[in-house]
């Protein structure tokens, strides 16, 4: 029997935004982790990007903060996140579920003016979204108080710690009330997050959706063979060959700008971003895309970890990425909601030992594909 949010006891305010955005049934992550949450209780959840997660941790927080009474001008929840790409889709999301106007939010990133942030902190802001280096700052600048916060998030915490943010989340910690509730998001539970885990949970429940490190069942595997001087003309082959958008990763930050003119200069609809692009170009790039204005977005891996684009029908891995890790993050970008989806991988010769480590990591077998030229790839 299929499970719906109106078995989740919610209040009939809340109920009313979800039916107004069409948010029937819930996924397999929201199912695991909301009743728990709704009680109270700590939630350690493994689930990939793209999985319901973010409506799994606001459903509770938007039924707290109905339900809390102001003391003052101080935030009743926190979530930390990565990136600002990720914060601003966070809060996006929060203002499209909120039962009301008085659920206020305090965007607290970095790259984006100050004024706005503090303004909206000093308002009395209930949620704050932020990233940790942002965050702190302000808290050593004594512009925010965390002491009210009675729910915390920590989501994607495996990628907080990869770009060394552990010691800007335990200095935030020491700032919050030591009797609050904890909900901690990752897609692997691995060394340093099982640490962070132990740290800051009690007791919590534990879900685990899927595979940890595995490509959505619904992303078609491919792999093509192809001399590097020939990958640009094979990529344009697949722009004409195939319908629907196209986010395509690239090694380095040159090689998104060179990737992206070429293609605007063959007549396709390209934008890239990546680490030298600011805030402003990065959010301009993503929605443009994101609202089909550009058929191709070019990102780097770091610029990419935010990306939580809807309907992406072609990831393309331009250049092979260094982990296998990398490789499910980038994969994750299409197939999302079990939509179906296609993943390509440009290997050169010289990298098939390199595609083979991925396949056994992750117990996957690419279909592959010969090229002589574009217009000639042929399944090996």
């Amino acid at each position: 029997m299929t499970t719906q949010f109106t078995q989740f006891s919610l209040s009939p305010a809340l109920m009313a935004r979800l039916d107004a955005n069409q948010f029937e049934i819930p996924t397999p992550v929201q199912i695991g982790c909301i009743p728990p949450a709704l009680q109270g209780r700590d939630v350690l959840a493994t689930a990939q990007t793209g999985t319901g997660k973010t409506l799994g941790y606001l459903i509770p927080i938007v039924e707290l903060l109905q339900r809390a009474v102001a003391r003052g001008p101080a935030a009743h929840a926190l979530i930390l996140l990565p990136t600002r790409e990720l914060a601003m889709q966070v809060e996006q999301a929060f203002l499209t579920v909120r039962t009301s106007s008085e659920q206020t939010v305090a965007l607290v990133v970095g790259g984006l003016a100050e004024r706005s942030q503090l303004d909206a902190i000093r308002r009395g802001a209930r949620l704050i979204v932020a990233t940790p280096g942002r965050l702190e700052d302000y808290l050593k600048r004594k512009l925010v108080r965390l002491d009210q916060v009675k729910i915390l998030v920590l989501d994607e915490v495996d990628r907080m710690l990869d770009m060394g943010f552990q010691p800007a989340i335990a200095r935030i910690a020491t700032t919050l009330p030591a009797v609050r509730q904890t909900l901690c998001y990752s897609a692997t539970l691995e060394g340093s997050v099982k640490e962070v885990a132990r740290k800051y949970l009690n007791n919590p429940v534990r879900v685990e959706i899927g595979s940890v490190l595995k490509p959505a069942e619904n992303v078609e595997l491919r792999t093509f063979e192809v001399e590097p001087d020939k990958k640009q003309e094979l990529l344009e082959h697949l722009l004409g060959a195939e319908q629907g958008s196209f986010l395509v990763f690239v090694r380095t930050k040159h090689g998104a700008d060179r990737v992206a003119r070429r293609l605007v200069r063959s007549g396709h609809s390209a934008t890239q971003i990546h680490g030298d692009r600011s805030q402003a170009q990065r959010n301009q790039a993503l929605r443009s895309f994101s609202e089909g204005r550009h058929r191709v977005l070019v990102a780097t891996d770091v610029a990419a970890r935010g990306i939580d684009v809807a309907n992406v029908a072609h990831v393309i891995n331009f250049d092979m990425p260094k982990m296998a890790e990398d490789f499910v993050h980038r994969v994750g970008r299409t197939g999302r909601a079990s939509a179906h989806g296609v993943a390509s991988t440009f290997a050169g010769p010289a990298e098939r030992n390199d595609l083979r480590k991925i396949e056994r990591t992750l117990s996957i077998t690419m279909k592959r594909f010969r090229v002589r030229s574009a217009d000639t790839a042929k399944a090996a």
